[in-house]
């Protein structure tokens, strides 16, 4: 599904996504297919949700996003040390 059919699906609201098809280029991550996973109405909720996904499934490629943004282009940035899972 793409961006724009997301946000008249789901106005207003926080979205939990996984990226289907994405590319890169030039550090700008470029999300062409996208599934949503599910809404919310707060960004906590959102986060919780990710969180837990994220823990069962941590090669899964998910993003939260709300709506009312325009694109969902990122930019990457890659981490080179220790992490502390918590």
């Amino acid at each position: 599904m793409k961006w724009e059919e997301i946000t008249q699906l789901h106005p207003s609201r926080f979205v939990l996504v996984e990226a289907i098809k994405a590319s890169s280029s030039n550090r700008i991550r470029q999300l062409e297919d996208i599934a949503v996973i599910q809404e919310y109405e707060t960004p906590q909720e959102a986060w919780d949700g990710y969180k837990s996904l994220h823990k069962l499934h941590p090669t899964r490629e998910l993003y939260v996003f709300h709506t009312s943004r325009k694109d969902v282009e990122l930019v990457e940035e890659f981490f080179s040390g220790a992490r502390q899972l918590i």
